[in-house]
Formats: structure tokens, sequence, C-alpha cells
């Protein structure tokens, strides 16, 4: 799914108005109705006391005094508050504005303390658009404190009021902090970052209709993975064997961490690799052998850490880094391995990420087919710098990708990959039970073994990253958020 900037979106309404043909005020009362039927569908109205509709003089108004119509008409008593604050209207809000009128009348509002919100009630939330380019101040910003202060559950139509849809708000902006966020057609880019949570609750989708044709032949460098946007594996006919599905070679594990070189493997080969040969120290043998059978097990010479390279010819892939360890000699060894696995594709993560920030021109060494796995804090060391917000980080990422011509997958909530060619893909999947110890070693382990298959690194990455947050939503289901662990997200993945 492409995700479109402001603009872009202005220009989506124009041509679909255009092409399909449709007038304005048809193609928003298509979007309050898909609006209103999502509300009624949820039954969240018919848990609260009161309806209150809180509506600006723009096209977002306009959108509001329409379900607010629709409400009436669906036998609701809605309460509608017209936020009094310009002179100025759009033609399509005075066109609901008095379609509205004929059935009852508005409230207009020209100050704050004309406004109260009764206790247990719904607000829905369409005083400003995605259209807003700076921060809400005067009578608006007091109308949205106003609103936050409340005990309401806040709806907001398309995009909180006073966030910016695709641009950093300044610390200060005042915005609505909503429950639910309903959007029209895609989502926009401020739901998928981390510092805008409070100012999206949960958002939802629903469709109004646009041109197919203008979202498929518009670019965009941004994107949504859902189940229907996927990579494919390859197919497997019934003459197949494990030869034809990779080998891959897991490095990981050190005194005391070989439970991440043990959690990578159980990925590794629930994600369809033919062979997997794991590499650990001599303290991991045991460990490995009876933990994870299905794996070749590649005995390092030293006690505690990894030290010897082998030979990576025969492998389709490696990942390398879970529990490795930041000791000098392991230092040595991801040095010597960089040198080595220019052809390999790779996996890359945990203590191979930190020594990578440490030992900083090794990143001008990294294989063209490498992806990099970090967490915030993570890919903060290898660029060696913070950012100011979550835009700011975005341009670095791509600046990152572009300089070393590799992959990255940045997690957390709507893990995004990045890629060389300039592209970043938000997943749809995983939460807040998957922030463990032990779940980035799963990833890698999927990672690895979509590679040693042959995917390209980007499909790879996002293939895994959405079946890695898919198992994850499976194992909440099972054990809740709370008592799920890593292991969990290995035994729950599905192909």
């Amino acid at each position: 799914m492409k995700i479109f900037s402001v603009d872009q979106i202005r220009r989506w309404d124009s041509y679909t108005i255009e092409h399909e043909p449709i007038t304005s005020i048809d193609l928003m009362e298509r979007a309050a109705l898909a609006f209103t039927e999502w509300l009624l569908r949820t039954g969240i109205v018919e848990t609260h006391h009161t309806l209150t509709i809180v509506c600006g003089l723009g096209n977002n108004g306009g959108d509001g005094l329409a379900i607010a119509r629709l409400l009436k008409q669906a036998g609701y008593s809605p309460e509608v508050l017209v936020i009094n604050y310009s002179e100025r209207r759009s033609a399509d809000f005075e066109t609901n504005l008095g379609r509205y009128e004929h059935l009852d009348s508005v409230q207009w509002i020209t100050q704050r303390n004309e406004l109260h919100f009764p206790a247990n009630g719904i607000v829905i939330d369409a005083l400003m658009g995605s259209g807003l380019n700076r921060g809400l101040t005067g009578l608006l910003a007091e109308v949205v404190q106003k609103i936050n202060a409340s005990q309401s559950e806040i709806i907001s139509v398309d995009i909180a009021s006073g966030l910016l849809a695709d641009q950093p708000n300044a610390e200060d902006d005042v915005i609505i902090e909503p429950a639910y966020t309903v959007s029209f057609q895609v989502p926009k880019l401020a739901f998928l970052q981390p510092k805008n949570v409070r100012y999206v609750g949960k958002w939802q989708l629903v469709d109004i209709g646009l041109h197919p044709a203008y979202a498929e032949q518009t670019a965009t460098h941004w994107f949504f993975t859902n189940a229907f946007t996927l990579p494919a594996l390859p197919d497997r006919n019934q003459f197949a064997n494990k030869g034809n599905f990779g080998h891959a070679l897991l490095m990981a594990g050190s005194m005391g961490k070989i439970g991440a070189a043990v959690l990578a493997s159980r990925s590794c080969l629930r994600s369809g690799v033919g062979l997997l040969t794991v590499q650990v120290p001599r303290c991991g043998y045991e460990i490995m052998q009876t933990s994870v059978p299905e794996a070749m097990c590649l005995v390092d010479e030293h006690e505690e850490e990894i030290t010897a390279l082998q030979d990576l010819s025969i492998y389709s892939a490696v990942g390398i880094g879970p529990g490795l360890g930041k000791s000098t000699l392991t230092k040595a060894f991801l040095r010597h391995f960089l040198s080595q696995a220019q052809r390999t594709p790779c996996v890359i993560d945990a203590d191979a990420l930190n020594i990578l920030a440490e030992e900083r021109d090794l990143l001008e060494v990294l294989p063209e087919k490498t992806v990099l796995t970090p967490h915030p804090k993570e890919f903060e060391r290898l660029l060696g710098r913070s950012w100011k917000n979550d835009y700011e980080k975005l341009e670095l990422l791509r600046s990152f990708c572009k300089k070393y011509k590799v992959t990255v997958v940045l997690k957390g909530q709507h893990t995004v990959v990045a890629t060389p060619d300039d592209q970043f893909h938000f997943n749809s999947t995983g939460n807040p039970g998957m922030a463990t110890g032990g779940t980035g070693d799963i990833l890698t382990g999927i990672i690895t073994a979509l590679l040693a298959q042959q995917l390209e690194p980007k499909e790879a990455a996002i293939l895994g990253v959405y079946r890695h947050g898919e198992a994850g939503d499976r194992a909440a289901a099972k054990y809740g958020q709370v008592a799920m662990k890593a292991g969990d997200v290995a035994e729950s993945l599905r192909w």
C-alpha cells in the first residue's frame, strides 16, 4: 500500500472528481458515509451517553456536518458545535451546513467558555484536516485543550486536529489526543512515527473509493506492508529437496549468551531454510545439540567466544551478531569476516552492530547484499549522532542506506525497512508484547533463512518483518502481551 503526501492526496481527490467523474460534495458524502458506517459498526455510540461533533469551517468540518446528518437520519441525536474562528468557509462546508440545518440547528462557538462536554460522552473531532501546515493558535488551540481535558472518548475524522500529516510538529503544538483516528483511503505518514502515538490512538482506514488509477501511476518513497502486498517465498514443488532451499550459517553466542544462538536457530529453521549450520564457542556445543537438534553445530576452538572464520563459499546466507560479545578477539573476527563475505548475503544484528559502531571504518566494507537490523539506540550508535524528531531520523536513515548500499530494518512499532533505492516500507504487524529480550534474535534467524532461499535483501526484510510481527500477534493472542516471550514468537511462525 502506498503512502502519499498531503499534496498527493489532494491531487488524488481532484483526479477522482475529474475521472470518475464525481462532484466534490458527493465525494465528501462518500467519506462521511464510510466514517459513519465504521462508527455504527463498532457499537461505540451505544456505550456512551452523549455524542458531540466539533466542526471547523473547512472540508474537515464539512465531513463532520455530513456525519452529523447521517447520524441524525439514523436515529441518533448528536450535538453539533461549529467553531467560528474565521470568516472564511469552504464551499462544501457551506453546502453540508445547509443540509444539516434542514434537520436541526448547530451551536456556534466563539469562545472557549461556551464549550461543555458531558461525562462519558463521545466527541467527534472534525475541526481541522490533513491540509494543516502549522500549529494551532487562538480559539482553535483553546478548543483542542478543552476537548483533551474532557472525560470524553475522542474520535478524529481523517487526522487529529493540529497533527501535521507529513512533517514534524513543534514541541509546544496543541494537538487532539484521540482514542481513535478514522482515516480515509491510505494512512498518513504521521501515524507511523513513534512520537505521535498519543495524537493518533488506534487508527483505522475506511475506503472512500478514490480512483485506483491515480495510486497505480503515482510514485512515492513510502509504503505500508500488509497481507496483500507481501513478497512471495519460492514455490515448493513435490520433487523439492533440502538443497533447494539454501544452506544458512548463523554465527552467534558467547559465554552466558548461547540462548541468542538457540532463538535465532529455531526461527531460522521455522522459516523454510533447507540446511542450517550454527557456529558457537565450545561452551555452547551441548546446549545447541540438545536445544536445536535439527541444526548442525560448528564448534569454535575458543571456549567462550567465536574467533575462527569458516569457509563461507558453501553457505547461501549468513546471520551474525546475536549474543556474539564485543571482546577484542570478536572485533578482529568480525573484521576478518567482512573482508571475506563480500559475495555472501548477510544479516548483521546485535553485538555485530555495536562493533560496527565502534569500528566505523568497517561500515565502508559491508557486503553489497547486507541487511542491518538495529533498534533505534543501535542505529543512533551507528550514525554517531541523534536526531531532533522522527522525520529527521528517516532522512538520516535514507542517507545511511544510500551511502553504504545496505538495507536497514529499523525495529520498533511499525518497523521500517529502508533500502538503498530510497524506499521505506512500514510494517503493519506486531505488538508491545514483543518488547522483550530475544525477539530481535528471532528476526535475525527469519531474515537469514529468507536470504538463503534466494530472496533479495529488500524482499527478505519486508517479508521477514511482517511474519515476525504476525507471529508475535499469534503469541500475544495465546499468552497475552505481558506473558509472552521470544521463544513463543518462534513457535508461532506460519508461512
